[in-house]
Order: structure tokens, then sequence, then C-alpha cells
């Protein structure tokens, strides 16, 4: 699969929908599953990650803003769009134009929302967000009034009524207390809307450990995001869920040469072989998301063997050693992140040695790595799977 001889993702659409029907089979019927989609798919590509779903059924997709909407509706995506964040009330008019839901979360921004909706004679569909212990945006826990007035408003359909769990991966006792805590305060706001006369058909508060761990407060939906694309997190003890990774990050071997005792390598001189060594250079670096931070700290796999990273992570290229590593040559596969033979590296592993979490390092991965979609192991374009899509509609 080097046939790009540089650096690629490799995207498993069938880790994909495998992870998708383990998540769906979590859920009690009619619980809908919201595959969270931002940010270009946590770095997997939106438009081919979508289609995969919508090909599987799926009905809802999360994204932050109104760009991100507006590729899925470009691709072909004809399922519901939720926009978790702020979107302009200037754009009230594309908003309704494209069937687009957005996040209600003010009572400002609500009635601005509304005003613009109003003056294009036009309204727009949305779902109240409700802060109830995240600190981002919403509607407080104490704003019943301000958001039963937001319901009220005669330019905007309020569909549905979400929060997010903040603490639903800490396993611990305050973690645990906290995230019940949550449910309740959004329990109490919906009772409250309702005693108003209010009552909101659509609710979701579970976020991706939030699936696992709680199954009592599923709802109507829930929003999928780390583990539809295969990575674990700290569920609470007794809950699991088989996953598979989505992405695996590749590359080539650019250079190989022998260097004698005392040669620097890198920027800094910051490794000073301490023997003769066969060190090789790989042509992907911190431009295209693998960190400095691994510079001397993290392993690539060679031939299904470990290679130490030496010296410090240019930005297009790093070097390792594969002095242990028989024959290595010119164009023979390197895996960055995922897995060859028995060996594994995970997004984990390089986040622990990073010091961040799995989220950031998958939307790290640069712009200018393409990404490569694979079906029982072929490659397939995204067209294909617009195509596919249309095909199999009933």
């Amino acid at each position: 699969m080097n046939f790009f001889k540089r650096t690629w993702a490799e995207i498993d659409l069938d880790a994909l929908s495998d992870n998708t029907r383990q998540i769906r089979a979590l859920l009690p019927a009619g619980c809908e599953m919201m595959a969270v989609v931002k940010a270009d798919a946590y770095g997997h590509g939106d438009r081919a990650v979508s289609l995969e779903m919508q090909r599987m059924g799926v009905r809802w997709f999360g994204v932050s803003n109104l760009e991100e909407a507006v590729s899925l509706r470009t691709a072909g995506i004809s399922g519901e769009i939720l926009i978790f964040g702020f979107t302009p009330p200037s754009c009230a008019r594309e908003l309704a134009a494209r069937n687009i839901v957005q996040a209600v979360f003010d009572p400002d921004y609500a009635r601005q929302l509304n005003a613009a909706a109003e003056s294009a004679g036009i309204s727009v569909r949305g779902h109240l967000k409700i802060d109830t212990g995240m600190g981002r945006i919403g509607f407080s826990c104490g704003e019943i009034e301000e958001a039963a007035a937001a319901c009220r408003l005669p330019a905007l359909q309020i569909e549905g009524i979400f929060s997010h769990f903040s603490s639903s991966d800490d396993p611990s006792e305050e973690g645990i207390a906290y995230t019940r805590a949550q449910r309740e305060r959004f329990d109490r706001l919906t009772a409250g809307l309702a005693a108003r006369g209010i009552s909101i058909p659509f609710r979701h508060l579970q976020n991706s450990a939030g699936i696992v761990s709680y199954p009592d407060a599923r709802y109507e939906a829930v929003r999928a995001g780390i583990i539809l694309y295969g990575h674990q997190l700290d569920f609470l003890p007794g809950r699991s869920i088989s996953l598979k990774p989505v992405m695996s990050l590749r590359s080539t071997v650019a250079m190989v040469k022998t260097v004698p005792a005392g040669s620097c390598i890198s920027y800094s001189r910051t490794f000073t072989a301490p023997r003769e060594m066969r060190v090789a250079t790989v042509p992907a670096g911190y431009a295209d998301g693998y960190l400095r931070a691994f510079s001397n700290r993290a392993d690539v796999l060679i031939r299904g063997k470990r290679a130490p990273v030496i010296g410090n992570v240019c930005m297009d290229q790093l070097m390792v050693d594969v002095s242990g590593i028989p024959d290595v040559r010119v164009d023979d596969l390197v895996t960055l992140a995922g897995r060859d033979g028995e060996e594994e590296i995970s997004f984990a592993e390089l986040a622990r040695i990073a010091g961040t979490i799995h989220y950031e390092l998958l939307c790290l991965v640069g712009k200018r790595v393409p990404r490569v979609y694979l079906r029982g192991g072929k490659v397939v374009e995204v067209r294909d799977l617009a195509n596919l899509y249309e095909e199999e509609r009933p």
C-alpha cells in the first residue's frame, strides 16, 4: 500500500462499520446513534466517514459549525445534521435552505436567531443546548423560564434538547457522582419545561464514554464520537465494548545509511550514536501530525519490529534506528501508528508519550497526508461511496 512513496493515513471502513454495529448493539429500540463527524471526522475525512455511516442507516450527524455541515450536504448526506456550536444569526437563511439543525444555547442568541429568521421569512430548526456542568455553552439549569421562552419564539422550531457529560470517562467515585448529577439536572430541566407545557420529544445526553458506562441515560439518541473511530476510553468497571482502530498512519523508508559512533542525528544534536548504527530516514514529520514530542521517545514499526525514533523529529522527516532489523531498505513500509504483524503502536501509546489524548493526535494528522479508504483490503474512492449509497437505497 506504499504507492504514495511518502506518508498516508489508511482508513479502514470495515473497522468503522464494525464499530458502528457494536455501538448500536448497546442501544435500546428507538434510540438513534448520532455519528459525531466534526473536525473532519476526527481527522478521518468527514465525507467518506459520513457516507459510510449513511450507507449503514445512520440518520443523524453532529458537526461543529456551518462549514462542516455544508461539506456533508455537498457530499450527498441527506440525513439530519446538527451543529453543536455557534452559527452567526445572519446565516439563518443558509441553515433553513440546507435543512440544518442549529444548537440554541443562550437567551440572547435565541432571540437574535429568531429575529434573523423572521426577517428572512423562514424558520430555523433547533435543539436546545443545556449546560449541566460542562461550563461551555448552553442555558444554565436555572434558566428554565428563559429556555421556555426560546421554545416559544415563532421562527425557531425547537425539536430537541441536549447536554454533554464532562466526566463520563472518569471511573472515580467523584466522576461517577458528577456524571449522575449532570443527568439529574438535565431531567429536572426537561421536567420543568414539561410543567410549563413544553414537551421536547428528542433528547440526547451521552457522549462516547457515557454510551458504554451509563446505559440508564440513553433517551432518544446518543452521540458516538471517539468510540466510532475505534479508540477506548476509561469506562466504568464492568463496562466494555469491542472496538477496532479505524486509522493507521503509514510511511516508507526514504534512505538507509550506516553512521559511525559519535555521529549526531537531527536538529540540536539531541542524539549521538553510541556505536556504529544503521539509520533509516522516514519522510514524515510534525507537519504531517507526527509530533516533535516523539523525538527520542517513540517507536515506529518496520518489518513488524519496533525501531526507536532518534534525534528530533523534523517538519518533514524523522530518523529511526534500524540496527536490529535486518535488510531494511528503501521503500519498506513504516507504520507510525497502527498494526504491522504482531506488533501495534496505538494512538493512545503515542498520546501518553506526548502528554495529550488520542483525540488530539487524530485531529492533528495533517491535511497534506492523503486519506486512503479501504474496504476488504482494497482502495475505495469517496465518489464510489456516494454511488454505492445511491445504488443501495430502497
